[in-house]
């Protein structure tokens, strides 16, 4: 482990392994096949870049993420890491250059995707070259049952059979029991050791936001959260993307949409932009993010309630992987509920998978309607326990009023029920505001007993009940897609007055009540006379940034700047003990953020 961990120092610039990198380190620098769950930004990629160092050979790292890996690539090479990767981008004379690298032994790292490493002709040409160790990244995509599946994923297994002697990895940022299992079962990988982090994420704040006009509400979070910073903003459909991506650009703001329904060339370019340009908003569908390296993204923005607490996971985990202060916000209301049961229902899989999937969208509903910390009910259904309420969340900084919603919840139910089950939530609110509309009136219920016995409460208040009955169960929408609402049994007990029900009351203006301090930038976490030095710094790495053709981030961390601007260095040696400068990066830059640095202390 010497020699790990001279290279954690010299190359990548790091003291001391973080959690347990250090055991999995050493368990595939010894030989043996490893199962990893760690968080985004917890450190996953270190774990098979060092081994693959340390021993003889090449490390193959499987990647889905195609569109990704030339900067993955760049980044090594800033390092003086010899990386290079194979994928249908590169012309046939890169292509040959690189096969000869690896059969040479010239290639520290090699990305391929799984498509074309299962191709005879790469299985051949590994099978004449010394391997060091092959890491599957993205290792839950093999999972039927989880939101990224990929069917070649599962072909994987056949690395054992053709490299029997070769340590495998397979990593994931999440994955439930069922998940976990599944990756072992498919990947061949049952004598793995299994190394599941926390899934913890201390420095994102976790907020959930209800109401009307979402998009409203996204824009006041970000005017006062987040006026400058990068980030990306998820919606469910095609459209919405277009149509949010077009407003935020009228607000001002650089918003770039993603989705898989725009040309290649156009996603590539607007990923592109998000990477290497700063204060990018790429709104976007679930096909952006897997795999986006991008540390300094401050915010990651839900405009629809995600399919699953696995799906919001991840999604929200491509925010803060610098470990610096970043906001998950989520709006959420009662049309996605109904959507999102619709597309289940219409889908074309089988009864069991329905379920299964219907299930999953009720514990993240649970996790929406919660009263109580969001990140011990987030942590819990990773079978991990959070002893305390985690004080950064909305509901540990401003915790919601709740009230005795029994009779009006008997109200509502008793309407849809004396509406026959019919309607929508829409038409069951009118009547029990006693709207006299026409359609009402030609449905003859403005004479039924319901018909304005809700005229106390606002139509907003009665969706938020109407909501919270859907996500609890005593409501169900029709499995057609037309939205009426049903009766559950769950219901029942509830009409007769057996049982009480507590609701949650909406939040008045979702102001910053509900989300606690304002975050900012990292350069608000330092003093403020210390600003400056950090934005000088910042802009520096972006002139050798456009110069090189590299995200900024690629040169270095927001966090390792703040750490120059804490520790400020004023030689190369002490530049060196700056957490995040290696030995390659000093060299190439340390000169250069020296010269900043000195201009402020002169």
């Amino acid at each position: 482990m010497n020699q790990a961990l001279e290279i954690l120092r010299k190359v990548f610039g790091y003291d001391a392994f973080r959690h347990r990198q250090e055991a999995i380190v050493r368990t595939v620098i010894e030989g043996g096949d490893a199962l990893v769950l760690m968080p985004t930004g917890g450190g996953k990629s270190l774990c098979y870049q060092i081994p693959a160092l340390v021993r003889e050979g090449t490390g193959v790292v499987v990647s889905p993420l195609i569109a990704l890996m030339q900067d993955q690539v760049e980044a090594l090479r800033q390092l003086g890491i010899r990386a290079a990767f194979l994928n249908s981008t590169l012309d046939a004379q890169t292509v040959r250059e690189t096969e000869q690298a690896l059969l040479s032994g010239g290639l520290d790292l090699l990305y391929v995707a799984p498509e074309r490493l299962l191709g005879e002709r790469t299985l051949g040409l590994l099978s004449r070259s010394r391997i060091a160790l092959f890491a599957i990244d993205e290792a839950h995509c093999v999972s039927q049952w989880g939101h990224d599946f990929r069917p070649e994923y599962r072909r994987l297994s056949v690395l054992h059979q053709r490299f029997p002697g070769v340590p495998r990895l397979a990593l994931t940022a999440t994955a439930d029991r069922r998940t976990r299992a599944e990756i072992a079962e498919q990947l061949d990988l049952a004598d793995a050791a299994w190394f599941v982090n926390s899934f913890d994420r201390p420095n994102i704040r976790y907020i959930v936001s209800d109401g009307a006009s979402p998009r409203d509400r996204l824009w006041r979070f970000l005017e006062r959260e987040h006026p400058r910073d990068a980030g990306i903003v998820y919606c469910l459909s095609r459209k919405r993307v277009e149509e949010v991506a077009e407003w935020l650009s009228r607000k001002g703001r650089v918003a770039l949409p993603y989705h898989a329904g725009l040309p290649d060339r156009l996603r590539a370019h607007h990923q592109a932009r998000f990477l290497r340009e700063e204060g990018v908003i790429v709104v976007a569908t679930i096909a952006f993010g897997m795999g986006i390296d991008k540390p300094d993204v401050r915010f990651v923005a839900h405009l629809n309630l995600p399919r699953s607490i696995e799906a919001y996971y991840q999604e929200t985990g491509r925010a803060g992987r610098d470990g610096l202060p970043a906001d998950a916000w989520m709006a959420y209301g009662l049309q996605d509920v109904i959507t999102l049961r619709q597309m289940i229902q219409e889908s074309e899989a089988d009864e069991s998978h329905k379920r299964i999937t219907h299930q999953k969208l009720e514990a993240m509903l649970g996790l929406c309607e919660l009263t109580s910390c969001r990140r011990q009910a987030l942590l819990a259904y990773f079978d991990e326990r959070l002893e305390e309420p985690c004080g950064n969340c909305d509901n540990c900084l401003a915790p919601p009023e709740t009230w005795d919603g029994t009779e009006a919840a008997r109200k509502a139910l008793s309407c849809v029920w004396r509406t026959g089950q019919r309607f929508g939530v829409t038409y069951v609110v009118d009547v029990l505001l006693g709207k006299k509309h026409e359609r009402i009136v030609a449905n003859r219920h403005h004479r039924l007993s319901t018909f304005g016995i809700g005229a106390d409460l606002g139509a907003g208040e009665w969706r938020a009940i109407f909501r919270q009955l859907l996500a609890g169960g005593w409501l169900a929408t029709d499995s057609e897609g037309h939205g009426t609402l049903r009766l559950t049994e769950k219901a029942r007990p509830l009409l007769r007055g057996e049982v009480t029900l507590p609701l949650r009351r909406p939040a008045k203006g979702q102001g910053r009540s509900r989300g606690g301090v304002r975050r900012g930038s990292p350069a608000e976490s330092l003093p403020e006379a210390d600003r400056p030095l950090f934005e000088a710094l910042r802009a520096r790495r972006l002139e050798l940034a456009r110069e090189q053709g590299v995200p900024p981030y690629v040169i270095f961390h927001d966090q390792t700047l703040v750490e120059m601007v804490v520790h400020r260095p004023a030689t190369l040696l002490e530049m060196e003990q700056v957490p995040g400068v290696g030995e390659t990066k000093l060299a190439r830059y340390g000169r250069a953020f020296l010269e900043v640095i000195e201009r402020f202390e002169g």
